[in-house]
């Protein structure tokens, strides 16, 4: 979770609003018009498994923002 942690922190626009040793909560505004998104992170310790979401708080579609953001923390997670 600490490495989420940092890679949110890294990422432009993002603030970390809660965070746990099990789950983190943060805001991202989109570049353009400036929307809020919301990213969340929570341990499943059991299965070893960390559930990851990101999505837009308004509108229907987000051109793959939300899934490209998770996939951008994928890929600074495995350096």
């Amino acid at each position: 979770m600490k490495k989420i942690a940092d890679a949110l922190q890294a990422m432009p626009r993002t603030m970390i609003v809660t965070q746990t040793p099990t789950y983190i909560y943060a805001q991202s505004t989109t570049q353009l018009l400036k929307f809020t998104d919301d990213v969340e992170f929570a341990l499943d310790a059991q299965n070893s498994v960390i559930h990851a979401r990101s999505a837009s708080r308004i509108g229907r579609k987000d051109f793959g923002v939300n899934r490209a953001r998770i996939e951008a923390l994928r890929q600074a997670l495995l350096k």
